[in-house]
């Protein structure tokens, strides 16, 4: 077992590595790109679509948080098989069934009229897109090396920031359209037109995307070749331990409240952005869409230099740290705000870009240390143990909205979880190598 991550030569002035994985992008990003747009709106649109339906169903903010948060039990309960799965099957056949999956169930939320009917819409939508974005984080490991993953995963989670962009102003004009509609509420035309693209987008996925480097005829076989001897170099000075190490692992546990921190932070965002802006006295739902779309498009520029600069300097903690502090100072300042929407809006712009710079950033670590089994389960569980945080993030804060009156609370506590992710990020890498892997003692 080899007690240091593989570290690649600097390739920087290797041209013809460039141009492959530069092809090699070109052709698999678009598509997982575009797959977590899709995801990520019809995770998060019923932030949306709760400015309508809570009036419409009598719902209260304590029953839209847990309903909000819900959909993170199911893909809990079920992400490690999926991803399992993905590394039997191949991603091809099994990213399809997710994705259609999902796009089904997500439109059938139009249907609820009960708290238990919402609680079970998001729940099976939970259920079903488990294994999604670990899926993806796996598949990446499949076809780049490590010192040319950050990238990878950066350009990935930019479909974070993107579908804000696209779907903040897409759901509020889908909500200003409808509303009023006899037939068809605003939020439900919301759930229904918001889950086509991911069916289609199955059928893409089925028709287009290869499940490994070997069987990949659009390179040529010396293309190939390449491609999986730097991969096999990798995975050889990686981590291969029996799934049951990897729960016995406190380094992978440590990970995972890590990011159990960071996701509390990106789902206060995803669920509670358009209220914060609405409690500014901005009411008009388009307005409020286009205003969404201002702090995801920073973020997206922040991730962007934030990955490109870690790649160049090969470093990860202060990559990480920095933008949970600034996130959780524009936490701080969103609590203040009051009616003042500027103020409320700078505080977005450092929380958004701060989450969702950091979340990019941090899969960096985990990735460069497992591989084969150990991989599989191991950013599943990672993955789902910091999406815990999805739950208890909307379902704390709407808890708190409700009995106080105000999300103030409930943003001071997540300030908190970022900054304890930043201390647990400094513990984990200011260690030996070694240790941020399980070793023969954790097994």
């Amino acid at each position: 077992m080899s007690s240091a991550p593989y570290i690649a030569p600097n390739t920087s002035s290797d041209r013809a590595g460039d141009s492959l994985y530069r092809k090699i992008a070109w052709r698999i990003m678009p598509i997982l790109v575009i797959g977590y747009i899709i995801a990520y709106i019809d995770r998060v649109n019923v932030s949306f679509a709760k400015l309508q339906m809570l009036g419409d169903l009598k719902f209260s903010e304590s029953v839209y948080g847990v309903g909000a948060g819900i959909f993170f039990l199911g893909y809990f309960a079920f992400e490690i098989p999926s991803n399992m799965m993905l590394h039997k099957v191949g991603a091809r056949v099994w990213i399809c069934r997710v994705v259609v999956t999902w796009g089904i169930v997500s439109a059938l939320t139009a249907l609820v009229r009960t708290p238990m009917q919402f609680y079970t819409a998001r729940l099976l939508l939970g259920v079903a897109e488990a294994g999604f974005f670990p899926g993806m984080i796996l598949y990446l490991t499949y076809w780049f090396p490590a010192h040319r993953r950050a990238a990878m995963v950066a350009l990935l989670m930019a479909g974070n920031p993107v579908s804000g962009i696209i779907g903040g102003p897409l759901s509020g004009f889908i909500l200003h359209h409808f509303a009023g509609s006899r037939r068809i509420a605003g939020w439900q035309s919301l759930f229904i037109l918001e889950a086509i693209p991911a069916i289609l987008l199955g059928v893409i996925i089925f028709l287009f995307l290869d499940n490994r480097v070997v069987e990949a005829r659009w390179l040529s076989e010396r293309e190939r070749a390449t491609v999986a001897s730097e991969i096999h170099e990798e995975a050889a000075s990686k981590t291969h331990v029996s799934l049951r190490s990897v729960f016995a692992s406190p380094s992978i546990w440590l990970f995972g409240a890590t990011f159990f921190g960071m996701e509390m932070g990106s789902y206060a965002i995803g669920f509670w952005q358009p209220t914060i802006i609405r409690q500014t006295g901005v009411r008009d739902p388009f307005h409020i869409g286009l205003l969404t779309a201002i702090p995801y498009t920073c973020a997206l520029l922040c991730m962007m230099f934030a990955a490109r600069h870690s790649d160049k300097t090969r470093e990860r903690c202060w990559h990480i740290i920095v933008p949970n502090i600034l996130a959780a100072i524009g936490f701080i300042l969103c609590t203040q705000a009051g009616s003042n929407t500027p103020i409320a809006m700078l505080g977005l712009v450092l929380a958004v870009a701060g989450v969702i710079t950091g979340l990019a950033m941090f899969w960096a670590l985990p990735t460069a240390f497992l591989g084969g089994n150990a991989a599989a389960a191991g950013i599943a569980l990672i993955n789902c143990t910091g999406n815990l945080g999805g739950f208890f993030s909307p379902s704390i804060i709407g808890f708190l909205k409700t009995y106080t009156g105000t999300l103030n609370s409930g943003l001071f506590l997540v300030a908190a979880c970022l900054i304890a992710s930043s201390v647990l990020i400094l513990t984990l890498t200011r260690a030996h190598s070694s240790k941020l892997q399980p070793t023969e003692a954790e097994i």
